[in-house]
């Protein structure tokens, strides 16, 4: 007898197969209007699959060729900054040389990249600032 319990114990896993059925006569039959289909269409008494699918959605299936064409990883960066290589590079620089100006500098290079920081900040803000107002 088992006493009630709030915890669940672990049972064996259970072997489920689904049989299959091979039916040799069915698979004859699938394979011969298979093959007179293709005759059809290659002597043009039936349409092709192609054919009907674009006559019934209308200019074609919109989905062929999306992944290769549309593809934003194949897109080409508009900006040298929107490039990760690139992005990347100044990244381990700007490390580089904030662990050497510790190094040979100070605690001050902090301070240093502070300033550096805001001013190119500044600038960037002045540059489209200036252009929205030209325009």
């Amino acid at each position: 007898m088992k006493f009630p319990s709030i915890f669940r114990t672990s049972q064996p896993q259970r072997f489920n197969i689904v049989p299959r059925h091979y039916d040799p006569v069915k698979e004859e039959i699938a394979m011969r209007t298979s093959k007179i289909k293709m005759d059809l269409e290659r002597d043009g008494r039936l349409p092709s699959e192609d054919d009907s699918a674009a006559s019934y959605l209308g200019a074609g299936s919109s989905i062929r060729g999306a992944f290769t064409q549309g593809s934003p990883i194949k897109k080409k960066p508009t900006s040298i900054f929107e490039s990760t290589g690139v992005i990347r590079l100044l990244i381990v620089v700007l490390l580089l040389t904030g662990f050497g100006g510790y190094v040979y500098v100070g605690p001050e290079i902090i301070y240093y990249f502070i300033y550096l920081g805001i001013g190119v900040g500044s600038l960037i803000l002045l540059f489209k600032l200036k252009g929205k107002t030209s325009k």
